[in-house]
């Protein structure tokens, strides 16, 4: 089966959804609005949609891994926004080492993980 695919757009949800929105912005995502209730975030050619709706154990368990070019960089721009003391929920783990590569992790403000990582070559 050939799929010529062109993106590949995950749904996450939000627990306030004008924060959430927020948040992503923050972190370096442009915003187009859909409907009042969700927004497509764009990052070069990557995108997910944030929906406002929120179902404790489905955002708890929602991951999304996001490729960067540099993670020590990507980490050292994601230190300075200080998103932990701008909005209840957010952690950052710092970078780790691992043998495929290495990736840091943030957590937004309703729970989802991400992991912002780069491979080895």
């Amino acid at each position: 089966m050939e799929h010529k695919a062109k993106s590949l757009r995950p749904f996450i949800g939000s627990k306030d959804f004008n924060t959430s929105r927020s948040f992503y912005r923050d972190l370096g995502f442009e915003e187009f609005v859909i409907s009042p209730n969700m927004s497509v975030f764009k990052t070069g050619a990557m995108a997910f949609y944030l929906q406002d709706y929120y179902q404790k154990d489905w955002i708890e368990n929602t991951m999304i891994f996001l490729e960067v070019d540099d993670v020590s960089r990507f980490w050292d721009e994601l230190v300075v926004l200080d998103l932990p003391s701008k909005y209840p929920g957010v952690k950052l783990t710092p970078m780790r080492i691992l043998d495929w590569g290495r990736e840091c992790f943030v957590h937004d403000p309703a729970g989802v993980l991400w992991h912002f990582g780069e491979f080895n070559s």
